[in-house]
């Protein structure tokens, strides 16, 4: 397949700016989902962890088909909120395969203040319904 042609200077010094600032802002990006992503913090996780319980993606990783994909949403709600320490609302949400059927999935995070629902982790799961009612999806 022919490459498209373009007129950009991939050399130019204004390129190479405008590429140093999208690399840090998806760097920056990145780093706010990981620390989305790790719920309540490490204190939390290792104790849900010594309890011999699994965390809210891990309990959906095993739920879901094995080698499909899960569509996490609003993975930064609740961001710079409530002290931040709300990390995704406090309930993970997404679309997963389960036995070849497409799934809404609603879990809480029990190492975000013990599982506890702030405005917008209502919000989240509102939302999360509003998806799977308009798309048929079960709710898991």
């Amino acid at each position: 397949m022919d490459r498209l042609t373009t007129r950009i200077d991939r050399g130019s010094e204004d390129f190479e700016s405008r590429t140093d600032t999208n690399l840090a802002l998806v760097e920056a990006l990145r780093a706010k989902l990981d620390a989305a992503k790790d719920g309540g913090g490490r204190k939390y996780t290792d104790r849900h962890r010594e309890r011999g319980k699994s965390l809210p993606r891990e309990r959906i990783s095993e739920i879901c088909d094995a080698a499909t994909p899960f569509l996490e949403f609003s993975t930064l709600a609740a961001n710079g909120l409530y002290d931040g320490k709300a990390h995704s609302a406090g309930i993970i949400t997404g679309i997963g395969v389960v036995h070849g059927k497409e799934c809404m999935f609603v879990a809480n995070d029990a190492t975000v203040k013990g599982g506890s629902y702030y405005p917008m982790t209502v919000k989240k799961h509102v939302r999360a319904q509003e998806i799977a009612e308009e798309n048929n999806l079960p709710c898991i």
